[in-house]
């Protein structure tokens, strides 16, 4: 270091009204830019990084700062207060500002909750306010935990900083103050309301937007809107809805693609008809042709779920049903037996194995994919 010592405010690039966070922010980036490790070998490097050390311990402590503005160099000094024996000193001092970027302050605990909707509303999503019940800052302590009209007191085990370093070996081992429980103040009051706790349990209601096309089984995060931190500067945890969709009547679902079962009566399979069909946007037409037999498919493209990562839609599977009756009327069966003496017999002896194989071929692409899923 110099033997003339630069205003601490200007080491550290602050103006003199820069609360806390700012003294930090700056002493943590100006300590990442000159540490040792990064700058091997460069004497220039290392009297910064002692220099910014000094300044940062000077003006972060609210004690040392004040005799600093009032009295300059000179007032630690005569106070008692000196600067850093050495690099390990500044390590040991400042251990939670050396974590390169690791928060080392504890997130709060995620909060799981259940959401049942129904098919159309997880197809076509929603907007959706949820009552959940978390912690929340107390408003009579303003989240201090302390009395109003009393402050905590930074603790005097770890200067504040909830962590003590210890020396093992060539390594610095820091661990949580247990005199603060690592929260680096002590509440010599406590909070009447929130008995020191700083928060209370509270319902709330938190608005959730549903994306169109979420699955049963499907969970949605939504950051920050958990449990908060048990320590000052801590992030909140977050927040995971878990669906659960109801089956519909109608619609049989397969990752984006739709089935739809559309019953057909005889007459209509073998003379071809116009049929509705529902879909999610309401009822279509749709043609069929003479001589459709049972179990046949159409595809309607891009009639399925959304996708809910918004990559277009699935596809809708019309299965086509024909209806047997079961019991007819005198008159009916009259006229079925008079007309299949008029209809040629799918049973002939030259069907054999050709036929067999050609109904494999015959078989829907949608019908062997259930099949396959279900051998897995």
């Amino acid at each position: 270091m110099s033997m003339t010592k630069r205003d601490y405010y200007e080491v550290l690039g602050l103006a003199r009204n820069a609360d806390e966070g700012d003294i930090k922010k700056s002493y943590r980036k100006m300590a990442m830019e000159y540490h040792p490790d990064r700058n091997p070998g460069n004497a220039g490097a290392e009297e910064k990084f002692k220099e910014a050390a000094e300044a940062y311990q000077m003006l972060s402590d609210p004690e040392k700062r004040q005799l600093y503005d009032r009295y300059g160099h000179q007032g630690p000094a005569q106070a008692g207060f000196h600067g850093f024996s050495g690099i390990e000193d500044i390590f040991s001092a400042f251990s939670d500002i050396f974590s390169f970027g690791r928060n080392r302050v504890p997130a709060g605990e995620d909060i799981q909750v259940a959401m049942e909707l129904s098919f159309m509303e997880a197809a076509r999503g929603l907007k959706r306010d949820i009552e959940v019940e978390r912690h929340v800052r107390c408003a009579t302590c303003n989240g201090s935990g302390a009395k109003p009209g009393t402050q905590p007191m930074r603790c005097r085990g770890c200067g504040g900083r909830g962590q003590v370093a210890h020396q093992q070996g060539f390594f610095m081992i820091a661990t949580p103050c247990l005199q603060c429980r690592g929260q680096g103040v002590v509440i010599q009051e406590r909070c009447p309301t929130c008995k020191g706790s700083a928060h209370i349990v509270r319902k709330e209601s938190v608005a959730v937007t549903v994306p169109a096309g979420i699955d049963d089984g499907n969970r949605l995060r939504l950051s920050n809107q958990g449990e908060p931190s048990p320590a000052q500067g801590g992030e909140s945890g977050d927040l995971y809805i878990h669906f659960k969709v109801l089956p519909d009547k109608r619609f049989l679902r397969d990752g984006d693609n739709l089935l739809v079962d559309v019953p057909l009566t005889f007459a209509e399979a073998v003379l071809g008809t116009t049929v509705q069909v529902p879909t999610l946007d309401g009822s279509e037409n749709l043609e069929v042709h003479a001589g459709t037999q049972p179990m046949s498919e159409r595809v309607l493209p891009q009639r399925g779920i959304p996708n809910v990562r918004g990559r277009g839609r699935g596809d809708l599977v019309v299965r086509l049903l024909v209806e047997v009756p079961k019991k007819l009327s005198p008159e009916a069966h009259a006229l079925v037996e008079q007309l299949a003496k008029h209809l040629p017999s799918p049973r002939r002896e030259e069907a054999g194995t050709a036929g067999a194989q050609q109904d494999e071929s015959d078989e829907s692409s949608f019908s062997r994919l259930f099949r396959s899923k279900k051998k897995k």
